[in-house]
């Protein structure tokens, strides 16, 4: 189903971010592989779907072009003087980008006992990395823009922490409290906290469009009464998402402050596999049209496109009939991992 307002360029982008200089030629093919592993991969988890080899499919085809800069772009580390990540489950391409293993994301699909995420307890693109600050994904809409309070907290001006907290979630779900709630704790003045929040608006929810929803042009301006500096960036142009997500991350490093970036993506496969993840039609394909740029750059043939493009196919293949033979969870291993057996927050491994 599409938005009967597709997710274009809207007038209200930062100039900054609407006219990026062009990056260099190494780091836009490095960031096209990433796009394309990610969106291969989601095509490879709905096949996975529709086959019965799992149970349910959410993802986010459509909003490569932000989520694979943004992984790039990360302070990776553990502990406070390194980013905290609140992502929402349409960000495998910002795990990719940060060096995780697409096989990984497989087994989540098919809830295996090998799932470095979950152990086979969770929806695919529900993510969980200690070693890199990502906080697990959760499934109700949103709350992520509370629980990111209490990272942000630990890390605010005083307390010499260096990293900041970035928190993401869906234009939808900013309609929630916790969204409000986040805005109101991070802009406190004299307590503000280093957090970055970023909306990724496709302009649809799971069933209902931005039109008539919101009393507003861009949920952007929602930080403005907070005294929090915002912008509005082409999330579909990953060049544009690159210096719109640079300079919100400097800001927020800098000044310790808070910063509402809002990116406009197109969402291509419906909301979920609950809408079929079939293809939708009228939105911008991010993919395409930067393989539009590259090869108007001469950094990329269409014949070296379609080459990528058939051994990333073929790797994420083999890599779905390797994980058949892996083990589910066993029955009797149902309480594990449900409750903590030991104090990882004082220190004891």
């Amino acid at each position: 189903m599409s938005s009967s307002a597709p997710a274009t360029r809207p007038t209200s982008i930062a100039a900054a971010a609407s006219a990026p200089d062009r990056l260099p030629a190494e780091l836009c093919l490095k960031i096209y592989d990433l796009m394309l592993r990610a969106r291969v991969l989601e095509e490879r988890l709905i096949t996975m779907y529709k086959q019965g080899e799992g149970f349910f499919w959410i993802g986010g085809p459509g909003e490569e072009a932000l989520s694979v800069p943004l992984g790039l772009l990360i302070d990776q580390g553990e502990g406070v003087d390194h980013d905290y990540l609140h992502l929402h489950y349409r960000a495998s391409g910002t795990l990719l980008a940060m060096g995780a293993d697409p096989v990984d994301s497989i087994r989540q699909m098919r809830n295996t006992a090998t799932d470095p995420y979950s152990k086979g307890r969770n929806f695919a693109g529900h993510f969980s990395a200690r070693k890199w600050n990502v906080v697990p994904v959760t499934s109700p809409i949103e709350i992520q823009f509370s629980i990111a309070i209490g990272t942000a907290r630990a890390q605010r001006t005083g307390t010499g922490a260096r990293g900041i907290t970035i928190v993401q979630g869906g234009d939808a779900g900013t309609a929630e409290g916790d969204f409000a709630t986040a805005l109101v704790w991070s802009s406190r003045k004299g307590q503000e906290l280093p957090l970055l929040l970023l909306v990724t608006n496709n302009r649809f929810g799971i069933s209902t469009p931005y039109a008539g929803q919101h009393g507003y042009a861009q949920i952007a301006e929602r930080g403005k009464a907070f005294g929090m500096p915002t912008a509005v960036v082409d999330g579909n142009d990953p060049e544009a998402s690159h210096a719109a997500l640079k300079q919100a991350l400097d800001y927020v490093r800098s000044e310790r402050k808070p910063y509402l970036l809002e990116a406009m993506v197109s969402r291509l496969r419906g909301h979920s596999s609950a809408s079929g993840a079939n293809p939708v039609k009228d939105e911008i394909d991010c993919l395409e049209r930067f393989e539009h740029t590259l090869e108007d750059r001469n950094l990329i043939t269409r014949a070296e496109i379609d080459q990528r493009r058939a051994a990333c196919t073929q790797e994420l293949l083999e890599a779905s009939q390797q994980v058949r033979s892996e083990p589910h969870p066993q029955p009797g291993a149902v309480w594990d991992y449900v409750f903590a057996d030991k104090n990882l927050v004082g220190g004891e491994s």
